[in-house]
């Protein structure tokens, strides 16, 4: 399997994931062109996407889904009230082209895509897990804290994504409202990045994982930040680094994180 973020940051998300048979975007949050030319970077074509999984609603997983669908004829995957919150961002999409999820699974030819809730301020906001096999590849952003049912959903998958959205400090002490302040710090807000440490934790089984931290705020985090608060936090429980997991940063405006297995 192959994974690759294209874009990931509050400014906008999206994911692409294959087995080499399938090609998979988690969420488009960036104009057509953009994703077009992300994609074009790393030498796939965007006709050649079987489908669109949307996590949820919020324009920064949203904004290129329904340019892109209409352009290349790619299938929309949402469940219902996601779809009813993002209908009137997306723009018209043909109806064949319209995937209700209706059950916490669906196959896209050798890809076993399983969703599952997480804690965020959106309609019925979820998670996936790609399976091809024995390999699995998840996607874990967006989250308020961390539940059991995501901890169970991505415990045993090889590459993650998970948030690392900002520090604490820097957001209390920052620009935002304090309405705005108090959502990104509530159990239906995003996950600072020492929660997303101890998270991290949590999911180490005795399997070396490359976990890569995503969705970092440009306003209230830093990547360095970032990385060695949560690398402070698995080296003071005893993880070694690069033995136990992998630790990589998802960059905010261009492709990265290439992780192939």
């Amino acid at each position: 399997m192959r994974f690759y973020s294209l874009y990931s940051g509050s400014s906008g998300n999206s994911i692409f994931i294959s087995s080499g048979n399938t090609n998979i975007l988690v969420d488009a949050g960036m104009p057509g062109k953009a994703i077009d030319s992300a994609l074009d970077s790393i030498d796939i074509n965007p006709k050649d996407i079987d489908g669109i999984f949307i996590t949820h609603e919020h324009i920064d997983h949203v904004k290129g889904a329904g340019i892109i669908s209409r352009k290349h004829d790619i299938p929309i995957y949402a469940n219902e009230e996601t779809w009813c919150a993002m209908e009137k961002s997306l723009g018209k999409v043909k109806e064949y082209n319209i995937k209700v999820l209706k059950e916490n699974h669906v196959l896209i030819k050798d890809i076993d895509m399983i969703n599952f809730s997480i804690p965020h301020d959106a309609a019925n906001p979820i998670g996936y897990t790609a399976i091809c096999g024995n390999k699995r590849i998840s996607i874990a952003t967006d989250l308020g804290c961390f539940t059991e049912e995501v901890e169970r959903n991505i415990k045993d998958s090889n590459v993650i994504l998970l948030e690392s959205n900002h520090d604490v400090e820097m957001l209390k002490f920052g620009p935002y409202p304090y309405n705005l302040k108090r959502r990104i710090l509530s159990n239906v807000g995003h996950l600072s990045n020492e929660a997303c440490g101890n998270a991290i934790m949590n999911l180490l089984n005795g399997n070396h994982k490359n976990i890569i931290l995503g969705h970092l705020s440009k306003t209230n985090n830093y990547p360095d930040l970032a990385y060695e608060t949560v690398t402070s936090v698995l080296k003071e429980n005893g993880v070694k680094l690069n033995h136990d997991v992998t630790i990589t940063l998802a960059d905010r405006k261009e492709p990265s994180s290439y992780i192939e297995f």
